[in-house]
């Protein structure tokens, strides 16, 4: 009977924490986030802009808080209004909180990237400073961070059913070419540790061929 309760308790226990790894159940309130976590707590000592790679100690009026899968996107496929009413609703929060999805970006490159597909657009485009390229509402990230930005989209199309900003195929191939390097999982380990769910395409990257 003993075993039987002990082992029942265990089911359930793994079942919950199942629930917690899936997705983002700890932050639902993004301003909070952005301040106290992701440059309070995940960039505090500074680190490298995403997309550019460049070292930074303090935010500055350069850098932003991006994300990979922008909010506006996120916006779109939940239809909850114009920002304002979406920052009401509740599901909208909780998403736009997920530290997973948030990268420290040139202010410059942010702009660039608004309603934009991710897509390889080939050696006629010249990169640019940065080694990114884009043309007539189309963005390729640099060769060093594709695969960040695969298995950061794979995670949001598949933990909350967003679609996909791009050609699926593309996403698959950028996280072949690109796997997961110390930067990544050194990050990877610290949102984990702070938010209290992981990406399982960064822990198991050939997940993203099944999606």
């Amino acid at each position: 009977m003993k075993r039987a309760f002990v082992t029942s308790i265990t089911l359930l226990l793994v079942a919950s924490g199942s629930l917690v790894v899936g997705q983002n159940t700890r932050f639902s309130d993004p301003d909070t986030v952005i301040k106290n976590e992701f440059w309070g707590n995940l960039y505090a000592n500074g680190g490298s802009s995403f997309f550019c790679n460049a070292p930074f100690t303090s935010k500055g009026f350069l850098l932003t808080d991006g994300y990979v899968y922008p909010l506006a996107d996120i916006r779109s496929a939940l239809d909850c209004g114009t920002s304002r009413q979406c920052e009401q609703d509740n599901r909208y929060r909780q998403i736009a909180s997920d530290l997973h999805n948030m990268v420290p970006v040139k202010t410059r490159t942010e702009m660039q990237r608004r309603n934009v597909r991710y897509e390889n657009l080939g050696e006629t485009i010249k990169t640019d400073d940065c080694g990114i390229r884009e043309s007539a509402g189309f963005f390729e990230p640099p060769a060093a961070v594709k695969g960040d930005v695969a298995r950061t989209v794979a995670y949001m199309v598949d933990t909350y059913g967003l679609p996909w900003l791009g050609a699926t195929p593309v996403f698959q191939g950028w996280s072949a070419m690109d796997p997961p390097d110390d930067t990544e999982l050194t990050r990877h380990r610290r949102v984990a540790e702070i938010q209290g769910n992981e990406n399982p395409f960064v822990t198991q990257p050939d997940r993203i061929k099944r999606l």
